[in-house]
């Protein structure tokens, strides 16, 4: 895991980042990534990005973030891992497009270039990721389809800030901390605080399978891209038999297996009963 941060003063009334608050946020969050940290703030210091990372795809600096990518002056950063860069990089490549690394971070920005948002629907992985859109001047976000990567944010009206983690955002010392009685129930309720709610009244989680758009002066706006019940019901449309179903279960089984050994570090399989 790796640990992303950033802060977006998308009000023309709003102060600078505070580049200070926004390394508070990032290192807070050092054992998510032990490996290295970075920073970019913009040239006007309205947007600044910070990463923690882990390596474990190219571990050379080219890998490290944020990243920029050269020709649109869009930068990135992103927490986790997607699993069919290597397919998308080589449809890229194959369209004209250069890399520089051999890792999946660089893959993301190429495929925003390419298709935007609509890239989302191709990404198989885990991830959160947070993409500042140099020619728009928006921030672009998105969570996996499972939510297995955190992420969450907190705008006053002024000023949107993200992180990886709670702890995090709450280590800046700029987000409201009032307690929110929704989170503070569902944790009661069901042993944890379900999405967008945490137990703080000034921060949300972006829901699994949503895309986020921060836009200059404007309320953040989240769509669904992907909905698990909806992929539930069409599967079980398709009756099959249990001799089917075995033989499926074993191919999609076998082919996760495979993706997920793709890295540049030892892999470790470990199993949990929670």
């Amino acid at each position: 895991m790796c640990g992303i941060a950033g802060i977006f003063s998308h009000s023309p009334d709003a102060p600078g980042v505070d580049q200070d608050e926004l390394l508070r946020i990032r290192d807070r969050m050092v054992p998510r990534g032990p490996d290295g940290a970075g920073l970019w703030l913009s040239d006007d210091r309205r947007v600044g990005l910070a990463h923690r990372r882990l390596a474990i795809l190219d571990l050379s600096p080219l890998g490290a973030q944020p990243m920029q990518n050269p020709d649109t002056g869009d930068w990135i950063v992103f927490n986790g891992e997607i699993y069919n860069f290597g397919d998308l990089r080589a449809e890229l490549e194959a369209r004209g497009t250069r890399f520089r690394s051999n890792c999946d971070t660089e893959v993301l920005l190429a495929m925003y270039r390419a298709m935007g948002a609509d890239m989302l629907g191709r990404l198989r992985g885990m991830f959160a990721f947070a993409l500042w859109d140099a020619s728009r001047r928006e921030l672009f976000l998105a969570r996996d389809p499972l939510g297995i990567k955190p992420l969450y944010w907190s705008d006053d009206g002024r000023t949107f800030r993200f992180a990886s983690q709670v702890k995090a955002l709450l280590a800046g010392g700029k987000v409201d901390r009032s307690p929110d009685p929704a989170g503070t129930v569902g944790f009661f309720l069901w042993g944890s605080v379900p999405d967008p709610f945490t137990l703080h009244r000034g921060i949300q989680a972006l829901p699994a399978g949503h895309g986020m758009v921060v836009r200059p002066g404007t309320r953040p706006s989240s769509q669904a891209f992907f909905d698990l019940a909806r992929e539930f019901a069409e599967r079980s449309a398709t009756p099959c038999s249990a001799q089917q179903a075995g033989e499926r279960l074993r191919a999609a089984v076998s082919e996760s297996v495979r993706y997920h050994l793709i890295s540049d570090v030892p892999v470790g399989v470990f199993l949990s009963a929670g």
